[in-house]
């Protein structure tokens, strides 16, 4: 069962506990991330924050990252457009 944090301001920060897990979500940019802790959440939402609002550098050759990161393209199936868009 998951439990929700949150203010009724319309910044800040709302956690989702779940089992082993900890959503940190963005108020206002509506941003989220997870991880097993919430230290380790909110490090994660603040990545996902700066890339959100522009920041992190480009990817010039998507096939060089995805080695470089140890992901196989080939294995990544197309899930099609995401349900908010």
């Amino acid at each position: 069962m998951a439990t929700t944090s949150k203010n009724d301001r319309a910044d800040g920060v709302e956690f989702t506990y779940e089992d082993d897990l900890v959503t940190a979500r963005d108020a206002e940019s509506g941003v989220a991330a997870s991880g097993e802790s919430k230290p380790v959440a909110l490090s994660r939402l603040a990545d996902a924050l700066t890339l959100h609002t522009g920041g992190g550098e480009p990817i010039d050759d998507e096939e060089a990252f995805f080695e470089e990161i140890g992901v196989d393209p080939d294995e990544i199936e197309d899930a099609g457009e995401p349900p908010w868009e």
